[in-house]
């Protein structure tokens, strides 16, 4: 109903169209209402226009008298019979395009009447009473606010002033849509949106490895949820520092053969927490930034009283310059990340170590978008970095001593990514550890996780500790798709890890693209717009799992392709014809990088590595690492006794015997008892 092209022709006598910038225009024609999914966020505004809203009733009785005849499914199987159309066995009513277009018309139908009925509302508690040539327009209602009055005499106008805000967001297209998308545990990587029914594919969030839903997983959380119930009771200091808690520290110290951990709430909350208390209690000290660090390690040290040094991007000589400045008894801390998880570059660890050995300075890495991918154990790129070593150690959580993970003194991660939970955590020495927990109000003062999110984000880690096919699957199915939109001139910012930014360099443009491929092709990719990165470098971020087939990276580079036409978004050699941006078609620079993997660690020269899914297909589940991860809580929960019965919640899920190669063996998933008490007692 809001086609671009259309709109123009109005703009002389619509005094909203008239003034309203055509980008903007552009991103509410193309994104959905966020209280009603059906339609267009321009349309839901043209249901206060005193012309449009009147009219677009009237169309909704006509969608509704239009298209009730094939609303229902005998209706549409009598229609293909007649017509001699007979669907092959399988078929649903939802392939056919006829029978798709009468349901999503119902939908617009129903929320067009909806927000007539909320706009009635609106006005009767409002008792509005405007002209009939201006009531409920939104170009008079901007008029209005931009010269609101105070909500109290001579006080601070704090509505005008949201308002003002907001609308800086909308006028350089920043301002941040939410789809509504709720995963679906049985159909990884699908989704359903605000309507149950329609589901799409997500590529695009950051459960890397599909953990959120790995039956191993759900199932600790299951019998916990039974054991201990919701909540934890309170901070970590009055009755939320439960065993469940401590398990999963040891669990993650033990992952980075470090000494001591300690869970936060977030990632987020653990690098502000640590970087502000290292900033605020050691004397005089200086930060070292990394220019692209995430905003959780800038705001920590903005907020402590250290001063802070930004260096160039993964920027060695930009770094040493600065850090020589100092003299080596000042208290230096250089911040910095494994993997930018924005444009997918990897930082030089192993350097950044050096100068830190020359410079006196603590090194602070954050693994956030790392841990769970890389290393035989998952534990980061600092493992990865001396893959065979720590493949050799094994399950000790002795430290390697000169390995680059060693000399790490601060590392950082999340439990929200490939681990698919909640929660962050910092990994260093026990007395480091235990001065942050004495000190950090974002550790003090905040209520400690729920046991069940511990206990499977704990399960998580111990079977990823045992398992590496799902980090050597992404990694294969990350590289068909980057080869694939190389072949189309798709432009992918280079990069050597999982990340694949495909750069659009405009952000109503990202926009518009993210909304087609929702509402064309039921692909949900969101798009990245400032400030998460420079204006300018806006772009998709795909995120390929190893639980995506064949088919959906088909049908991803196909429709990324057919909307780059359509929008006509620069290709690679538009970009070389640029000059080059965000590391797309520069100068002399190639548009291939080495990927950090190589074939040996992914198993490609022994045919180790896992196949990649076709549709039908079942997820593998690792026995020997489902074994792993539930003896972490015999102890705790009991053993696990194996009943012949079933989880929906697990369907398309097989357990597998072997390391993920053509010898591998699958078998039927059982789902536990939840013990009894003698059991769990035992």
């Amino acid at each position: 109903m809001d086609k671009l092209s259309s709109l123009t022709r109005f703009k002389a006598s619509c005094p909203y169209l008239g003034r309203t910038k055509t980008s903007t225009l552009r991103t509410l024609s193309t994104s959905a209402s966020t209280r009603f999914p059906s339609l267009s966020g321009l349309t839901e505004r043209a249901t206060k226009c005193p012309v449009m809203g009147p009219a677009l009733t009237v169309r909704s009785k006509e969608m509704v008298a239009g298209y009730a005849s094939v609303a229902g499914k005998a209706d549409v199987e009598k229609i293909h019979k007649d017509q001699g159309v007979f669907p092959p066995a399988g078929a649903t009513i939802e392939m056919c395009p006829h029978a798709s277009a009468a349901r999503a018309a119902a939908r617009m139908a129903d929320d067009l009447a909806a927000a007539a009925k909320l706009k009635a509302k609106h006005d009767a508690s409002k008792k509005v009473k405007t002209d009939a040539a201006t009531a409920g327009c939104p170009f008079h209602q901007q008029k209005a606010a931009a010269k609101p009055k105070a909500s109290v005499p001579g006080g601070f106008d704090y509505e005008a002033f949201y308002v003002n805000e907001l609308d800086k967001k909308h006028k350089d297209a920043s301002y941040r849509y939410f789809n509504n998308i709720n995963r679906l545990a049985a159909k990884f990587p699908v989704a359903h949106t605000g309507e149950v029914k329609d589901e799409v594919e997500v590529w695009c969030a950051n459960d890397y490895l599909g953990m959120g839903n790995n039956p191993i997983v759900l199932e600790t959380m299951h019998r916990t949820l039974d054991k201990y119930g919701h909540g934890a009771g309170g901070t970590r200091n009055i009755a939320g520092n439960g065993a469940m808690h401590l398990g999963l520290e040891q669990e993650v110290a033990a992952l980075h053969r470090k000494p001591a951990a300690l869970v936060f709430s977030s990632c987020y909350v653990a690098n502000d927490a640590t970087l502000s208390t290292l900033g605020t209690k050691l004397p005089g000290c200086v930060f070292f930034s990394d220019s692209m660090n995430h905003a959780s390690m800038i705001q920590g040290m903005r907020h402590s009283p250290a001063k802070r040094v930004i260096f160039k991007h993964n920027n060695l000589e930009d770094l040493e310059n600065k850090l020589k400045q100092y003299p080596k008894e000042t208290p230096k801390i250089i911040a910095f990340e494994s993997v930018y998880s924005m444009c997918g570059s990897i930082g030089p660890i192993k350097e950044i170590c050096d100068l830190a050995d020359k410079y006196g300075a603590l090194t602070f890495l954050d693994e956030v978008h790392a841990v769970g991918l890389y290393g035989p154990r998952g534990a980061g790129v600092a493992e990865h970095l001396d893959y065979d070593a720590h493949k050799a150690a094994g399950e000790s959580p002795d430290a390697i001593p000169g390995s680059v993970m060693d000399r790490i003194d601060i590392i950082t991660g999340t439990l929200g990514k490939a681990y698919g939970a909640v929660g962050g955590y910092i990994a260093g020495s026990d007395d480091f550890v235990d001065m942050i927990r004495s000190y950090a109000p974002g550790f003090i003062f905040t209520t400690s996780l729920p046991p069940a999110t511990v206990a499977g984000a704990r399960a998580s880690v111990a079977y990823q500790k045992a398992y590496v096919g799902d980090r050597q699957l992404k990694q294969v199915n990350v590289r068909e798709v980057k080869r694939r939109f190389a072949e189309l001139d798709i432009p992918v910012v280079p990069g050597p890890s999982h990340i694949v930014p495909v750069l659009v360099g405009d952000a109503a443009l990202a926009k518009a693209a993210s909304d087609k491929l929702l509402s064309e092709h039921n692909i949900y990719v969101q798009s990245i717009n400032y400030p998460t990165v420079a204006v300018g470098e806006e772009r998709l971020r795909i995120t390929v799992t190893p639980r995506h087939t064949l088919e959906q990276m088909s049908k991803l580079v196909s429709a990324v392709d057919k909307i780059f036409t359509e929008l006509e978004i620069n290709r690679t050699q538009d970009w070389k014809a640029l000059g080059g941006r965000a590391g797309v078609g520069l100068p002399g620079a190639t548009d291939v990088v080495e990927p950090i993997w190589n074939d040996e660690q992914l198993g490609l020269l022994d045919n180790t590595t896992p196949k990649t899914l076709r549709t039908g297909d079942k997820a593998v589940v690792d026995r020997t690492a489902a074994s792993v991860a539930r003896a972490r809580f015999n102890t705790l929960l009991g053993k696990v006794e194996d009943a012949p019965r079933k989880s929906a919640g697990l369907a398309g899920l097989k357990l597998q015997t072997g390391f993920g190669g053509a010898s591998a063996t699958s078998e039927e998933v059982h789902i536990p008892h939840v013990p009894t008490a003698a059991a769990a007692s035992a």
